[in-house]
């Protein structure tokens, strides 16, 4: 019994080292299961250029589920966003790309205000830890929201992290897997489209 323990763990592992390969050139998706201590040991990732990005979902409505605000209180889904742009990221604590750019999105929400706000939406399933890693890393400018169920990067299919600029129409513009500097030129250029 205690083999068929020790195997279960040593294929879990492997699955895990295995899914967050971020050494591989040209691989601009991460998805890990390692939890990230702080953002000091986090390894550098390419971060995807704007001729990279995924436009083929162009004028898709979001995925209709419901995620908590991270503070507590009613359940809401992306539809009760409608009618201003909104920016979207799907991360997780354990996920070393979103631990990287988290600083640069928490920025670009500060320059966006409340004309373009940005959803945080921790993948963890373990709320507990998404809630305290955003209290130590004093994060100000998101708005943290918690998806236990992992219901959207399910509904999305994605790696962490992604990220979906949604128009006022509620109709998605476009995606980026994978880091991303959210403070540089390239995304300026892209979160300029929220207009």
């Amino acid at each position: 019994m205690a083999s068929r323990v020790a195997i279960v763990c040593l294929l879990g592992t492997a699955l895990a080292i295995a899914a967050c390969d971020t050494a591989s050139p040209g691989n601009e998706q991460a998805n890990g299961q390692a939890e990230v201590a702080s953002s000091d040991e986090v390894p550098a990732t390419s971060a995807p250029k704007a001729d990279k990005i995924d436009r083929s979902h162009k004028g898709e409505a979001a995925p209709d589920v419901s995620f908590t605000p991270a503070a507590g209180g009613a359940a809401t889904t992306l539809a009760a966003f409608k009618g201003k742009p909104v920016l979207v990221n799907l991360w997780a604590t354990w996920c070393a790309p979103c631990v990287k750019e988290m600083p640069t999105l928490d920025a670009a929400a500060q320059a966006l205000g409340d004309r373009v706000p940005v959803l945080a939406i921790s993948q963890d399933m373990e709320p507990a830890k998404a809630t305290a890693f955003l209290a130590e890393r004093k994060f100000t400018h998101l708005k943290p929201y918690l998806d236990a169920k992992l219901g959207l990067s399910t509904g999305y299919g994605a790696n962490l992290p992604t990220t979906i600029l949604y128009g006022a129409d509620g109709k998605e513009i476009w995606r980026v897997t994978g880091d991303m500097d959210w403070t540089g030129a390239e995304a300026k250029k892209l979160l300029a489209e929220a207009a």
